[in-house]
């Protein structure tokens, strides 16, 4: 009996993991829905909605696992369009992140590379494609941005971005 109580405990905690994390990771090539942006708070800001975008900064991706420009610069408070191009043969993606995240992430997707996941502050874009993030940086410092996809990373497909403190007016 303690076999099968156990047995089935094992099978109730498998069963809800997959609940909670089935939509939550998904890696792949598929397209950020159309319904509402949720907004949730990172320590790199925070998604918004596009007609807030009042500056759009092109980001093209290779199979050269390179981003082009690999710097950007965004003013604390800034809400910018990231228009992301695919010019690779290959499935690559821009995700947003703190260093450690995306160290964390990246080591993930090494160890389960069919993961799949959706969230605003990433953007899988087919090859020959374009995607976009509308996010704005309500944080000063320095954040990255990376290709997680099992060994994109690896190879060196990572960029910053640099979010200056806002003005406090005229010093």
């Amino acid at each position: 009996m303690k076999n099968m109580n156990t047995s089935m405990s094992l099978k109730g905690m498998a069963l809800a993991l997959a609940t909670l994390c089935g939509a939550a990771l998904a890696h792949g090539p598929q397209s950020h829905s159309a319904g509402p942006v949720i907004k949730e708070q990172k320590a790199w800001g925070i998604a918004a909605e596009a007609s807030a975008a009042k500056r759009t900064i092109t980001i093209e991706m290779g199979d050269d696992m390179r981003f082009k420009p690999d710097v950007i610069d965004v003013r604390e408070g800034e809400t910018v369009r990231l228009a992301i191009r695919n010019r690779g043969k290959l499935l690559h993606e821009l995700v947003i992140g703190t260093q450690q995240e995306l160290d964390e992430h990246a080591a993930l997707m090494v160890k389960f590379p069919d993961m799949q996941h959706d969230e605003p502050y990433m953007a899988h874009v087919d090859p020959g494609k374009r995607g976009n993030i509308v996010w704005t940086f309500n944080r000063p410092g320095e954040f990255k941005f990376a290709c997680l996809i099992a060994g994109h990373y690896q190879a060196g497909m990572v960029g910053t971005v640099r979010v200056r403190p806002a003005s406090k007016g005229n010093m």
